[in-house]
């Protein structure tokens, strides 16, 4: 968690005097999600921070001003899209849910998108080539995910990446977005994120700026702390690598 943005409705951009009442700058005008995402990336990355992907839900992926925008800085990315998003596949312009509704059964490859709660998220995956965009040595696919227990349930990502980039790290880079979530609901346990009922523009971007210095001082303090103990070399080699990882969790939180 390194930036925030208070995402303001129309309905108090709208009313000055409203937004002057509670601090909000005369300057703020309304702002997507994908355009404030935007500003906090361009900020992140003039700051020199190292991201090599970049990745969220529909909201931004269906923003194909925020994918045209990091394909221009050549930002790999995985971005999920909903089925009214569209792209070229072929020589055809065509709707994500049309290009969903006409896969193939078979030849799927099945992997993991990470250590979930209960083991790692096994998924199968389908792999097609959209039309090349500007930068020659880059280029963008339409990525699949679909349920092994529901095989309706169809998820899709438009992917930007060099070339050379194999379906293993963009199925990586998709499962992530589980990662983002849990830091959402850890720090919202942890250090009260959401708990706040302030009544001033200043009042929530302390609040909110706070709770994330303070989850970012447990994360470091939890990782130092793992690593001076002193863990048996056969457990390690026998455990599964999420429970192992929810041990070391509630050993540092000196849970029994």
């Amino acid at each position: 968690m390194l930036d925030r943005a208070l995402d303001l409705p129309k309905e108090w951009t709208n009313d000055r005097a409203r937004c002057a009442l509670v601090g909000i700058p005369p300057e703020r005008a309304f702002a997507t999600k994908p355009a404030l995402a935007r500003s906090m990336l361009e900020q992140a990355f003039q700051a020199g921070v190292a991201a090599r992907w970049v990745t969220g839900d529909s909201v931004y992926g269906d923003d194909r001003r925020l994918r045209m925008w990091l394909e221009e800085y050549e930002h790999a990315y995985g971005l999920a899209v909903s089925g009214k998003a569209s792209g070229w596949l072929g020589w055809r312009q065509q709707q994500v849910k049309t290009v969903l509704a006409t896969l193939p059964v078979d030849g799927w490859t099945r992997g993991s998108a990470g250590a979930g709660a209960k083991g790692p998220r096994w998924y199968d995956w389908c792999w097609l080539l959209l039309a090349a965009p500007m930068h020659a040595a880059w280029r963008r696919w339409l990525l699949v995910r679909r349920s092994i227990s529901q095989p309706t349930e169809l998820t899709a990502f438009v992917v930007f990446a060099p070339q050379a980039t194999a379906l293993a790290e963009a199925v990586h880079v998709a499962g992530t977005r589980w990662t983002i979530e849990s830091s959402f609901e850890a720090a919202k346990g942890d250090v009260g994120l959401d708990h706040y009922e302030v009544r001033s523009w200043i009042g929530w971007y302390r609040h909110i700026t706070l709770a994330m210095w303070a989850y970012a001082l447990l994360a470091v303090v939890r990782a130092r702390h793992l690593q001076e103990l002193p863990w048996p070399k056969k457990m390690l080699s026998q455990t599964p690598p999420n429970r192992l990882a929810a041990f070391k969790a509630a050993r540092s939180r000196g849970s029994p």
